[in-house]
């Protein structure tokens, strides 16, 4: 298992991963951890691409899952399915809201609240952007991807990717 996940925030990238996870044996890597300094500013971007370069390379079978497309597309060529989690930008609003508390990512739950408004307007950005969070570089990316690829617009499908798995 060599799979890519890409998708706008609140997509569903982590929860597939977990349950991909829970039914296969492999490692996954959120491009969270490799893309930020720890802090908001982002690393260079060719030292975020050796991190998920030396993590392919130590892992056989892995998950990559981020919405960064910049990260992804000089090493696409590497997964042998790359899902492509699109189900518009109200189900990642939904998923936003209802997503638990975070404790990798934020202190506490009211921190992660004091930047949930901040995290909506971002998702609702989505279609118009023209950066690697942005619609058309994730389509881009899916639709010059020449190996397996699946895109899912329905979350409730999601599950039947996993039993097919």
């Amino acid at each position: 298992m060599k799979v890519m996940l890409l998708g706008n925030a609140g997509a569903g990238k982590s929860s597939l991963a977990k349950q991909l996870l829970s039914e296969q044996s492999a490692v996954c890597l959120s491009l969270d951890d490799v893309a930020f300094d720890g802090s908001i500013e982002r690393r260079p971007l060719m030292d975020s691409i050796a991190d998920v370069q030396q993590f392919m390379e130590r892992h056989s079978h892995w998950i990559i899952e981020g919405c960064y497309a910049d990260i992804l597309e000089p090493l696409v060529s590497h997964c042998e399915t790359l899902i492509f989690l699109n189900p518009g930008v109200e189900a990642c609003v939904r998923h936003c809201r209802a997503r638990p508390w975070e404790p990798d990512k934020f202190a506490t739950p009211a921190e992660q609240a004091d930047h949930l408004e901040n995290l909506i307007n971002w998702v609702r950005l989505y279609e118009t952007r023209s950066d690697e969070y942005g619609l058309a570089r994730h389509r881009a990316l899916f639709d010059s991807f020449a190996g397996q690829k699946i895109e899912l617009t329905d979350p409730e499908c999601y599950q039947s990717l996993i039993s097919i798995w």
